[in-house]
């Protein structure tokens, strides 16, 4: 008797620091290979070539997610429970499956999603904290000296809504359009530690850290207000600022359309305040740009 087909979609949060990415490579340790050896080991090899993770997002190496989703297709069946319990005892430490449930096969963890959330966490400090080490950015400003918070969150404005992003676009970017919509870029700053909030309908490769390596410019004084604008009209990447770090980037959250009733993600797991990125993230927003 033929068994019946099932698509599981996972949510999953990861510490991304000690990984090559999302995506599997040959020879590198991922946060893909490892979800596909836990999947493997709970159900069995002989349901390995029914085996295909897709994710939400291809995180680069070193980015952390709390709300990463994605989906595989399965013969085998288990309560939800099941599988967190499964897959997490077959997984080391620095990824956790948060939670599982069978959904429909016209979900797809990347294509039915229309909205990504990212937060990126800097330290404005000329001294590295050890306990942050790879959770967060820095920019090694002289003691005392801050950002130019307010020149930052007027630059970002530009960036609101849809446009080219070209300038912010890795060599390597498989998108088939730089034209995207950014609907949020917030700025909030707590004593030394400075929170970026991204919200668009998707990102290019790298936009995020370009756009944060870019806006830092402004925020450092090197360059105006009105250069961020300037870049994003040449579409030259080479204009922009140098691509930043991976290390305090974090994908927050990935948004569905409410019939597939996709689990909220933990937003209180990391170094991040919780109730910064609930406010800024899990509320619900109209269609329309958000400044």
């Amino acid at each position: 008797m033929d068994k019946k087909r099932r698509r599981i979609a996972i949510g999953i949060q990861y510490d991304g620091s000690p990984y090559c990415g999302w995506q599997s490579q040959i020879n590198q340790a991922t946060v893909q290979d490892h979800i596909e050896g836990a999947i493997t080991k709970f159900i069995g090899d002989e349901a390995q070539e029914l085996l295909r993770l897709t994710a939400a997002g291809r995180t680069d190496t070193g980015v952390h997610a709390l709300g990463q989703v994605a989906h595989f297709d399965t013969d085998i069946d288990r309560p939800d429970w099941s599988w967190v319990r499964g897959l997490n005892s077959f997984l080391p430490f620095t990824i956790s499956i948060q939670w599982a449930k069978e959904v429909t096969f016209d979900f797809d963890a990347r294509r039915t999603a229309y909205e990504r959330s990212y937060v990126y966490f800097l330290m404005n400090s000329p001294i590295r904290t050890p306990l942050l080490h790879g959770k967060a950015g820095y920019n090694m400003l002289p003691l005392a000296k801050l950002f130019m918070i307010d020149e930052m969150r007027l630059a970002a404005q530009s960036l609101l809504g849809e446009h080219d992003f070209t300038c912010f676009r890795s060599s390597e970017c498989q998108s088939k359009s730089p034209i995207k919509t950014i609907y949020q870029l917030d700025i909030v700053q707590d004593g030394a530690r400075v929170f970026f909030l991204l919200r668009a309908n998707a990102f290019l490769h790298h936009m995020v850290r370009n756009i944060i390596g870019t806006l830092l410019q402004v925020g450092i004084g090197k360059k105006s207000v009105e250069w961020v604008q300037e870049v994003l009209q040449q579409r030259d990447r080479s204009l922009a600022a140098p691509t930043f770090s991976a290390d305090g980037l974090y994908l927050a959250k990935v948004s569905y359309p409410e019939h597939f009733q996709i689990p909220m993600p933990n937003l209180g797991q990391s170094a991040i305040p919780e109730q910064m990125l609930n406010q800024a993230f899990c509320q619900s927003f109209p269609g329309r740009v958000m400044s």
